[in-house]
């Protein structure tokens, strides 16, 4: 006997429907509480399906309303379901997929996919031969709901149904899919393109057995007049540009030729998926090759996408000019991720080195807009192109910038600026002979009365800033930075984010030639405190921490710190300990503190003390949750994270000034606790500030190396690189203070480095730091580590020939000297290596060099004259010539 409503259990059920409708709070919360009751009697899923299924007198939403609560009874409790209801709602779907409402079809497929997602796949066997046999029913309503369920099931278990686990079920289901793509209605051709696309990435064995005939069928569909089966026609070869571009590319000059046309498709969504296409294309070896004879054609389809459309404009308000006096929404600010703190080595020629493990943020200019869309997929696309092409670009670019640039209509003119500056990096060189002219023009533009134009030339001005500050100030810097100052007080709160951001930019670029002007530029930072709603002041903060990265100790001036430190003492007053706009002040006093040094003595105590309470709070939360975790939150440790990271500049900065800090707060203890967290955030900021008070004030540290060594020596793990390598510097400068009473923990720390300075592919900053430990760990223990030199002589050379003269590569240095004093024998085999690592000092202390002159001269006595001659042929000859000119061998 088929289960049958009775009729009192129905009109509850629908007198529910009906109230969770209403907008009323307290109807909401009735509804909520009634749900939860009838949830206990198990057939009330059956009244939901039934109410969806079959009660046709019923209007549309409350039918489809009925089914989302099921789905959501589905997703909470299908396990606790009795069999006969769950079979009944299985068998209740599979009959209705054809029903007659479009709404009610993606209804009940919503709930089969997760039915089929709870696991049910394996123990519903016949869904998939059902809905695969459905497909052929002469009735299109069946058809259509049966594809757009198969569809969610291929979105949601793509993995599952490519693998044994179901008997390899895609084996008949692709063939299958691929023979609808030639069916006369565009949303089942739709359908069925989307259920094979998502297979593509995952390789499924099934779609590549049929590779062939899915891309033939693709061409044939290549001039469907339906925009959502372009759209998946375009979204399929991009894919497959990833994964069987051996495939694509005897078709190649067709497909770009397609492409061409699609990314000017009339449907935006379709010329956003075809303009993804370039964006692929442009990270494939044989890019240059296949489109350097339709860049004619690429790029102004390009540029012209790079243009606002109407829609965004509006969504924009790109006719509002000022509206700084409105307080932000709080869903627009983003939430912000801290960057705990990695300690690196200066190199030769410049700053940290680019390109390992840190991470750019040069993002497009209007990243909070509509998401992705087709001018910023065209801009990125651009830029990308621009790094393949280089100045090959430029014969197809010019012509078009000058008519974008100057042009009247200030929607042409913005995209003329955005194209200037996604072709900066790829295309410099060659833009430098026209930058003395374009450079001013910009300048300009940043007066211009679209709000619009002023940001885009913030953000194309920081793009070209290497450039600015390479010329005499006067020329350009001086007049940028007038104008940039300006626009960090604009009256527009999207052209006071860019200029705070282009700002930033330029500071990091200019470094110490800003310190001329650096009272004009705090009295605008200052001034916009004042100005600027929440958004904006937290790019503020990042705009103050980067000056003070980039001038320096140039800060420490006692008008400056009058100026600058009351406002943002002031903040840090204001905010509560809970607040996350800490988290950039505490970055940004951070910098401040490392600047200033003696200097923000007078506000370090405050400061200070709020660190310490902010860890100890975490910890404590911490500690309550894990024995409770029903009772309490788990707490946000990134507060704890960025207080350390401050303490860490304030000992960096305060030097021997943070002794009496440190002497009346129990921070030793606290950060014993924070050495042993579960989180690497925490241990990788925890090293770093052992590391910086072992060099401030040794004695408050002392008492604990006992208890901290073993922690440091677990921490030696390459799985988590900064917290490794910041462990590793923290034993370098344990041990040059410890010296000969480093000998008893040795053995906790030496295999693991020798280790990890012979591992492939580690990242450059671990084995400098690891290095120079074993260099540190040498020079105050040598009879304990010279046995190890030639597990270690190579590799130890050869990371430190790029680092800059400095203390550590000098007590680095040093350590391996006497080491070679200790065991000469093990660098014998090495010995070129040793050569090519002396020759990288450009001026060595007196002592030292001494010591490389007496292990260069000893070594060529100790093999002869003749040997000593063969072997230094096999010399570089600059190296030949520095050894001979600094050493006289």
């Amino acid at each position: 006997m088929e289960w049958q409503p009775d009729e009192q259990g129905l009109q509850q059920v629908l007198q529910l429907l009906k109230d969770s409708q209403s907008p009323d709070t307290a109807t909401q919360r009735a509804v909520q509480e009634k749900l939860e009751q009838l949830n206990q009697f198990p057939d009330f899923n059956n009244y939901l399906i039934f109410v969806l299924t079959s009660l046709k007198s019923e209007d549309e939403p409350t039918r489809s309303l009925s089914g989302l609560i099921l789905k959501n009874n589905v997703k909470a409790h299908y396990q606790n379901f009795p069999p006969t209801v769950a079979d009944f709602i299985k068998r209740e779907c599979l009959n209705n997929i054809g029903d007659p409402s479009p709404l009610i079809r993606a209804t009940i497929g919503i709930l089969i996919t997760t039915i089929a997602s709870k696991g049910e796949l394996q123990t519903w066997p016949e869904l998939l031969p059902q809905l695969c046999n459905l497909l052929n029913s002469e009735d299109y309503n069946t058809c259509e709901g049966s594809f757009g369920a198969l569809q969610k099931i291929c979105e949601d278990s793509s993995e599952l149904l490519d693998s044994d686990a179901l008997n390899r079920p895609l084996n008949i289901m692709i063939p299958k899919f691929l023979q609808f793509f030639k069916h006369c209605s565009p949303k089942i051709r739709s359908h069925a393109i989307a259920c094979v696309n998502q297979f593509i990435i995952g390789r499924a064995q099934a779609l590549m057995d049929n590779i062939d005939t899915f891309i033939e069928s693709l061409f044939a569909l290549a001039g469907d007049e339906d925009s959502e089966v372009r759209k998946n026609v375009c979204r399929a070869l991009v894919m497959l540009l990833e994964v069987r571009i051996d495939r694509l590319i005897p078709h190649m000059h067709s497909i770009i030729q397609y492409m061409l046309q699609r990314t000017q498709d009339p449907d935006e969504n379709v010329a956003l998926e075809a303009c993804e296409f370039w964006l692929t294309l442009a990270e494939q070896p044989i890019c240059k090759e296949a489109l350097s004879g339709h860049l004619v054609q690429l790029i102004p389809i390009l540029v012209n996408g790079m243009k606002y459309s109407e829609i965004d404009i509006i969504l924009l308000k790109g006719d509002v000019e000022e509206d700084e006096t409105i307080p932000d929404s709080e869903q627009d600010i983003k939430p912000r991720f801290h960057k705990s703190r990695t300690v690196t080595l200066q190199h030769e020629g410049g700053e940290g080195e680019e390109g390992e493990d840190i991470d750019e943020d040069d993002d497009d200019d209007d990243d909070t807009l509509s998401d992705w869309n087709l001018r910023k997929c065209s801009a990125a696309a651009l830029d990308v192109l621009a790094n393949v092409f280089r100045e090959e670009l430029l014969p197809h670019l010019l012509p078009l910038l000058k008519g974008l640039l100057f042009h009247p209509d200030w929607v042409i003119k913005e995209s003329g600026i955005l194209v200037l500056g996604a072709i900066a990096e790829g295309c410099m060189q060659g833009m430098v002979p026209y930058l003395p002219e374009l450079i001013p023009h910009l300048i300009q533009c940043l007066c211009d009365k679209k709000a619009l134009v002023r940001s885009i030339a913030c953000w194309t001005l920081s793009r070209y800033a290497h450039w600015v500050v390479s010329q005499p100030p006067d020329a350009h810097l001086k007049p940028l930075m007038t104008e940039l100052l300006k626009r960090i007080l604009d009256g527009n709160k999207r052209v006071q984010e860019a200029a705070c951001s282009a700002f930033a930019t330029l500071e990091e670029e200019a470094c110490t030639e800003l310190v001329p002007y650096l009272s004009f530029i705090l009295d605008t930072l200052v001034f916009a405190f004042g100005k600027y709603q929440h958004k904006n002041l937290l790019i503020l903060y990042d705009a103050i921490g980067t000056l003070a990265d980039s001038v320096g100790h140039h800060l420490n001036q006692p008008e400056y710190i009058q100026k600058l430190m009351p406002p943002l003492i002031a903040k840090w007053n204001e905010l509560k300990d809970e607040d996350k706009d800490l988290f950039p002040l505490l970055e940004c006093l951070s910098s401040v503190a490392t600047a200033l040094q003696s200097g923000f003595l007078p506000y370090c105590e405050p400061v200070y003390q709020r660190c310490v309470t902010l860890v100890q709070k975490t910890l404590a939360q911490a500690m309550m949750y894990s024995q409770q975790p029903d009772q309490y939150e788990a707490p946000d440790k990134d507060f704890m994270i960025v207080a350390l990271d401050l303490l860490s500049g304030l000992a960096e900065g305060l030097g021997g000034h943070v002794d009496t800090l440190v002497a009346r707060s129990n921070i030793m203890t606290l950060l014993f606790q924070c050495m042993q967290d579960t989180m690497p955030e925490v241990r990788q900021s925890s090293f770093a500030l052992l590391g910086d008070l072992t060099k401030a004030c040794f004695p408050h540290v002392k008492p604990c190396i006992a208890e901290f060594m073993p922690i440091l020596g677990t921490n030696l793990n390459p799985e988590f690189i900064s917290v490794c390598n910041n462990a590793t510097w923290a034993i370098g400068e344990i041990c040059m203070q410890m010296g000969v009473e480093m000998q008893p923990y040795i053995a906790m720390v030496l295999n693991q480095l020798v280790e990890i300075i012979n591992r492939p592919n580690t990242p450059k900053t671990l084995l400098e730091n690891t290095a120079i430990t074993i260099g540190r760990l040498g020079y105050v223990c040598p009879q304990e580590v010279a046995p190890m030199l030639p597990q270690f002589i190579r590799p130890w050379c050869t990371s430190l020939r790029n680092i800059r003269d400095n203390e550590e590569k000098d007590s680095a240095f040093r350590g391996i000297c006497i080491m070679i004093g200790v065991n000469p024998g093990g660098v014998v085999q090495d010995f070129i290596f040793f050569c090519d690592a002396v020759a990288s000092w450009v001026n060595p202390k007196d002592d030292l060099r001494d010591m490389f002159y007496k292990i260069l001269h000893g070594f060529k006595e100790q093999v002869g004259e003749e040997n000593w001659q063969q072997f230094s042929e096999q010399f570089p000859p600059l190296l030949k010539e520095r050894l001979a000119a600094c050493y006289g061998v």
